[in-house]
């Protein structure tokens, strides 16, 4: 197999509002954190620790602009993208970020849309999501 992968699946809360950026001929790029926790009970002593990861998250144009309408912090997002790497140097100091390049976004909660009920969907929805979302269908599931 010669291919590789760079995709990078996430669901988390936005840390901060998306910030934007415009550029002459109509381009954008917004940018934001989120936050993705995962929990455990620790067996010695045990209380239940939380570690947190924080990414940096990178949309352009349409879905930056759509981003920047209906997101803020505390929201909870789904995302799809890949890893970029960036290296600078400063003060003679090399520095180095990853931020996470999104194509696919679909927001899971947002406090805006308390306000409004039509949000744009940004994912395509495929048979699977569109049974997930419809409850009068029944599933196999026994559960």
């Amino acid at each position: 197999m010669a291919s590789t992968v760079n995709k990078v699946i996430l669901i988390g809360n936005l840390g901060d509002d998306v910030k934007m950026h415009y550029f002459e001929g109509g381009n954008s790029v917004g940018r934001f954190p989120i936050a993705t926790s995962e929990s455990y009970t620790s067996k010695q002593t045990g209380e239940k620790i939380i570690n947190t990861d924080w990414h940096n998250i990178v949309v352009r144009n349409k879905l930056a602009e759509i981003c920047e309408k209906y997101l803020s912090r505390g929201d909870k997002v789904y995302l799809e993208g890949k890893l970029k790497n960036k290296q600078w140097e400063q003060d003679g100091v090399k520095r180095y970020s990853t931020e996470v390049h999104v194509n696919e976004m679909t927001f899971l909660t947002t406090k805006k849309s308390l306000e409004t009920t039509n949000i744009p969907q940004q994912k395509q929805q495929t048979t699977a999501d569109k049974k997930a979302v419809t409850p009068d269908k029944k599933d196999d599931l026994p559960f």
